[in-house]
């Protein structure tokens, strides 16, 4: 096997290896590089999991067999006549290339596709290093010093022949191009456009000065790893890529390329720069180099040098880049849209009501690209039915019935349709006069009006259930009602006269049938049924718990307990199988110092989440966290950017976290880091404040309540951030709430708090329209006690309601959204700044 042009492509390749050496691996996990922003594996960087689509269309034969047989590379899907099943088998051969790569076994191989090859056939893991042992092996002339080489001929031909002044003119390109002819010239002494072995060690001869300094090399290297075709010679072409002169060009229609992938499926993106002996091609993606990554999803720039993405998610939109190696001026974009299947959810699945009543059915659909919506009753298109009686709202979302009648009773089917496929689902309506309450009407009385579809405040004195319709509490679990496992008070009277009976801190809701309340001051954790509307138990934690989140991805609860009011001793702990309500368990993490932590939301597309971050605001860095093991898998430096991290966000859309960062000088105000290589990007602009996204992912509003400025920016369908608009907001935003919009479909509009005044700001997203409900009284009096929540939290109430809830000093605001309007105050609640609400409206 020959070197050939190895040292070319290494070489000029070599500029990026640094970042991928010295890589830290905790355990068995590849992980990322301490202290550095470079990517990692991608396996550890997704961040979330697609739902696929059963609307995809599929295909006869061989295609359908291995269209969702995915192979490892090395090996390609192949259809068995013996067995009728589509399986992978090793590739017979490899596209003849020469990139040529060092694997974890010590050999040295032509390609990537060479070393995957032979992978498959050993049957183990082979991975690319990037030690340069297995090059070397024998050789005296290093890299660093056939570089050398390179750079004192050049300087001694410009030496030897200066530029004429017609030649001043060109561009740099142009003048190291005639200057490299002119060190060709002069090589060949025969003038028969070929450079032999005599030639270059004649100049060896007339160069004595080159001896001391190359450790070594001498110009006979050059026919060495430069002969490409292996003909004894080096033609002009050969010497010239040497010194990275080539005659590369791409073509004007080839500048910008669009390709469109539906999720799940496999791309590959292909560099059009052309050109003889063009140097290895570069790929990146947020100005971050890709070929050194060692990516688990994105892979093979061997042969073609293509880019090649394995089973595509939405994180993977974007632009990407693609240049020949020390010729950054020449470059193709990609750009690659990411299209989605509809995912629906319609509500309510089930409703009884009485003739004459108005009745409404609502279908969320998402998508990309957006799709439309049509309704069926029992079967028939409901379109060619539409009157004043039966309408459809916001786009075809909401079918609307003024005055229901007998007839109609039936299932109304709500199909979602975009270019990618298709996703229906049902929901019934039954016409019974109240003398007949059939089955159905009992059940959706009695689990969609009593104990769901409610607000859980956790006040000064004890738990309220308030339901939003009826503007009533439901239920009122008081401080010395019973925990039913340990008899236990809820809240135990403290010594202190001027304490409040209950103090909370945090509470979320687990799948609609338990809700979990920190208790700090007691050191633990209560669990409320919500079907029998009691604590259940109560879990002791670490001193201080102030934060909870649950993880639905793993049905967990994740604890963070500061050990006093200094966080000096904080804590981070797990409850595991939360959902069950009885039985958990209890796993202290081994993270030490963490301050507070993030774990991406889920939404209809992505459904799965595998990692989560912690960090300290006084430590330049996040680190990633698998969320089943709980292994760290690595940190991500943030101190290029002086940043230290105070809250995060995520959208899917392009696979972006936002991190705000303290303010302090010089430092940015957010950071962007990009989840397919777990890199930081750079500043997020000038946007300032904490980040918030849109269920959607599309939306990222940021607001903070020392600052009057808040920032609307939207995620295009091809994963690009732009800054839509800057509002002044007066004293501040406490905190923010998503509202899915009542007019337009696939919309969301926010409900704002203002820090120190008694209004609530509406926002319309797509417009920046915005109005204020006034004077719900002031807000609730400063933090008490220093794990207290936002002084106005705002809470709406999911996916299909039209509620917001946000507290005052000692009463609750209860606020339709639908109409935009104040819907009553429910007073004597005192100290209700943690709410949580429980229904699938």
């Amino acid at each position: 096997m020959k070197l050939g042009s190895f040292w070319l492509h290494l070489a000029l390749l070599g500029a990026s290896m640094p970042a991928t050496l010295g890589r830290w691996t905790p355990g068995r996990h590849r992980g990322l590089s301490v202290g550095a922003e470079e990517p990692r594996t991608a396996e550890e960087s997704r961040s979330s999991e697609v739902t696929r689509s059963k609307g995809l269309s599929s295909h006869g034969g061989l295609l359908a067999s291995c269209g969702k047989k995915f192979c490892s590379r090395g090996s390609r899907c192949v259809f068995s006549q013996a067995t009728g099943e589509a399986e992978c088998r090793c590739l017979e051969a490899c596209r003849p290339s020469y990139l040529p790569v060092c694997g974890s076994d010590g050999r040295f191989y032509e390609n990537h596709c060479e070393l995957h090859r032979a992978a498959c056939l050993q049957g183990k893991k082979l991975s690319i290093t990037h030690s340069k042992n297995c090059f070397l092996q024998g050789d005296t002339c290093t890299m660093a010093s056939y570089a050398h080489l390179k750079d004192m001929l050049l300087a001694l031909r410009t030496r030897q022949w200066p530029l004429h002044r017609e030649d001043s003119s060109h561009d740099p390109a142009s003048q190291r191009r005639l200057l490299v002819e002119s060190l060709f010239r002069d090589l060949d002494t025969d003038n028969n456009g070929h450079l032999s072995s005599s030639e270059l060690a004649e100049h060896v001869l007339k160069e004595q000065d080159l001896d001391g300094d190359l450790l070594g090399c001498s110009p006979g290297d050059l026919l060495r790893f430069e002969d490409y075709d292996s003909d004894g010679f080096l033609t002009l072409h050969e010497f010239s890529a040497a010194f990275h002169v080539v005659q590369l060009s791409l073509a004007p229609e080839d500048r910008v390329s669009v390709t469109t992938v539906t999720v799940g499926l496999s791309i590959m993106l292909t560099c059009a720069i052309r050109g003889a002996l063009r140097p290895p091609i570069v790929w990146k993606r947020n100005g971050l180099t890709l070929n050194f990554l060692d990516l688990e999803d994105i892979n093979d720039f061997g042969e073609d040098n293509s880019l090649y993405i394995s089973k595509v998610t939405t994180v993977h939109m974007g632009n990407y880049t693609c240049h020949a190696t020390g010729h950054e001026e020449l470059f193709q974009t990609h750009v690659l849209q990411v299209n989605v299947p509809p995912v629906i959810r319609v509500y309510p699945e089930t409703q009884a009501q009485e003739p004459g009543v108005a009745a409404s059915l609502r279908c969320h659909a998402e998508g990309i690209p957006m799709p439309g919506i049509t309704w069926l009753k029992n079967g028939m298109d409901v379109s060619a039915q539409l009157s004043k009686q039966l309408s459809l709202l916001a786009n075809g979302s909401e079918l609307h019935i003024g005055s229901v009648r007998y007839e109609d009773t039936g299932a109304y089917t709500c199909i979602a349709r975009n270019k990618v496929g298709v996703d229906e689902d049902i929901s019934s309506l039954f016409i019974e006069d109240s003398a007949r309450k059939t089955l159905a009407n009992i059940l959706w009385r009695e689990e969609g009006l009593s104990v769901g579809n409610m607000f859980y405040v956790f006040s000064d004195d004890g738990i309220v259930a308030l339901h939003p319709v009826d503007c009533e509490i439901q239920r009122h679990l008081k401080p010395t009602e019973k925990i039913l496992i340990n008899s236990e008070d809820i809240c135990p009277q403290t010594e202190r006269e001027d304490s409040p009976p209950c103090q909370w801190a945090s509470a979320v809701n687990v799948r609609n049938r338990y809700i979990y309340a920190a208790q700090p001051a007691l050191g633990r954790v209560l669990v409320v049924d919500v079907q029998a509307q009691k604590v259940l138990q109560s879990i002791g934690v670490d001193p201080l718990p102030a934060k909870l989140l649950y993880d639905k991805s793993h049905d967990q609860v994740w604890v963070l307990s500061w050990g006093d009011t200094h966080k000096s001793r904080p804590s981070l702990q797990v409850i595991t199988e939360a959902s069950t309500g009885r039985g958990q368990h209890l796993i202290r993490t081994p993270f030490t110092g963490v301050e507070d932590f993030f774990i991406p939301p889920t939404n209809l597309i992505i459904n799965h989440v595998r990692f989560g971050f912690v960090f300290n605001s006084s430590e330049p860095a996040v680190h990633k966290v698998d969320l089943e093991t709980l292994a760290l898998l690595g940190t991500i430096s943030l101190r290029r950017h002086s940043c230290l991290p105070r809250a995060m966000a995520h959208t899917h859309l392009g696979g972006y976290f936002f991190i705000q960062c303290h303010h302090h000088g010089p430092s940015p105000a957010q950071l962007l880091i990009d989840s397919v290589t777990d890199s930081v990007v750079g500043p997020n602009g000038a946007i300032t404040g904490v980040p918030h996204t849109s269920p959607d992912g599309r939306f990222v509003v940021s607001a903070a309540a020392d600052s009057p400025q808040l920032h609307v920016q939207e995620v295009t369908a091809r994963g690009e951030i732009q800054t839509l608009y800057q509002l002044t907001v007066g004293p501040g935003v406490a905190d923010v709430a998503f509202q899915r919009s009542f007019t337009e479909a696939g919309r969301y509009d926010v409900y704002a708090t203002l820090a120190t005044q008694p209004h609530l700001m509406f926002l319309q997203l797509a417009t920046g329209k915005r109005a204020l409900l006034r004077n719900l009284k002031k807000p609730p009096v400063g933090p008490a006690q220093p794990w207290a929540a936002a002084q106005r939290p705002v809470r709406d109430s999911g996916l299909f309601g039209q509620y917001l809830l946000t507290p005052a000093q000692e009463s609750l605001f209860l606020v339709n959204a639908r109409q935009n309007s104040l819907r009553c105050e429910v007073s004597g609640i005192r100290g209700g700044s943690t709410v949580v609400w429980v229904g699938e409206v």
